[in-house]
């Protein structure tokens, strides 16, 4: 089945082109790097992993209650909106807000796949060349591995949402070299790194949780690549420069929360006019919305802060997304515990299906002895 039969809503084009600007650029200084790229580069190497073998798809799944977790995470849940549906009403919320996040997870996806492509035509050192070819190939798998989701376990998908779009253009058809560092690793992978997790840690079902804890094993490394090469480059920068960036950060913020919004999820379910805007009111002052969406900036804040674009302009902005607090997060820390789930949601896993078959063997030299 072709994925455009799942959409919801037709998709625009069948290809989205974007006129990406900028040179490719070579070197041909092929000893010299750094010690702490390299590492970064090896442990990608290391740490490639086959979706079709390493994820457990014979795992069912409920299309209407994806993650298993309670209907009170649902923005209209206990509103007159929500009183008024009926049960099937209220399992084409569930199953369209499924649809329509893991939909955005791979569209994300793909576009970190053509972002860090573009890092290895653009970058001019070739350490980052080196890393930036191992991620493009992550990326190539969490594409596949969202995609296969939605269409064997979720059976529904949307078109890539216009905010989510709106930042992967400004990022790709930007000529300077670090802009899709910046729009990528940075905001679009730690917005990403972020929900993962949120969700990996709430979901009872586990099939998406062996899915977002892989994928997060690798996002975590990306976002520490961002990091890296970004604090070199921007501590070279003019203020000028600087500020050109932080602009860009502010932006691309702002259009990341927005993103969470999923308007278009609502008015696809068959609601009125009157009733979207009901339902838009309450996602707007959902508490469980709130928390999750100052969660989300968790990656992002103290990794922009990390690699040099912290004037008191960001911070006020920051503020004003009821985010600033998130300054203090330890990336590392985050990082380490992301590499520690996936391990451990992967002894849990291979622990219960070595049981299964002593059980299995166990059966047949009884069925033998009988």
């Amino acid at each position: 089945m072709s994925t455009h039969d799942l959409y919801t809503i037709p998709a625009e084009l069948s290809t989205w082109d974007v006129e990406a600007a900028g040179a490719a650029r070579f070197t041909w200084e092929y000893d010299d790097g750094r010690d702490r790229m390299l590492a970064l580069y090896q442990k990608g190497k290391d740490k490639q992993w086959d979706s079709v073998k390493r994820i457990d798809w014979d795992l069912e799944v409920d299309p209407y209650n994806v993650l298993g977790i309670p209907d009170n995470t649902i923005a209209i849940h206990g509103t007159p909106l929500w009183d008024r549906m009926d049960e099937k009403q209220r399992q084409d919320v569930r199953l369209h807000g499924a649809a329509w996040q893991f939909s955005q997870f791979l569209h994300g996806e793909q576009g970190a796949m053509i972002c860090s492509a573009r890092i290895v035509e653009s970058v001019p050192d070739l350490d980052s060349k080196f890393y930036a070819a191992t991620q493009t190939m992550d990326e190539a798998r969490h594409a596949e591995t969202y995609a296969r989701f939605l269409q064997e376990k979720v059976g529904l998908a949307y078109p890539i949402n216009e905010h989510l779009k709106a930042l992967l253009d400004s990022t790709l058809s930007d000529s300077r070299w670090d802009m899709p560092y910046l729009g990528m690793q940075v905001l679009i992978e730690g917005l990403a790194l972020a929900a993962f997790g949120v969700m990996r840690d709430i979901t009872t079902k586990p099939l998406p949780k062996q899915i977002l804890a892989y994928v997060m094993q690798d996002e975590a490394r990306h976002v520490a690549f961002g990091r890296m090469a970004l604090r070199d480059y921007y501590a070279q920068l003019s203020e000028s420069e600087l500020r050109e960036r932080e602009d860009f950060v502010i932006e691309g913020c702002y259009l990341m929360r927005d993103r969470l919004r999923g308007r278009e999820t609502w008015e696809t379910i068959g609601l009125n006019k009157a009733e979207v805007a009901e339902a838009m009111e309450a996602v707007d002052n959902s508490e469980y919305l709130r928390l999750f969406r100052s969660l989300l900036f968790s990656r992002i804040v103290p990794c922009v802060k990390d690699i040099g674009l912290w004037s008191p302009r960001l911070q006020q902005a920051y503020a004003d997304m009821g985010v600033l607090d998130m300054a203090g997060q330890s990336l590392d820390a985050l990082m380490r515990q992301d590499e520690e789930i996936a391990e451990k949601v992967d002894a849990e896993r291979f622990a219960a299906e070595e049981a299964e078959r002593h059980a299995e063997v166990a059966e047949t030299i009884a069925l033998g002895a009988e």
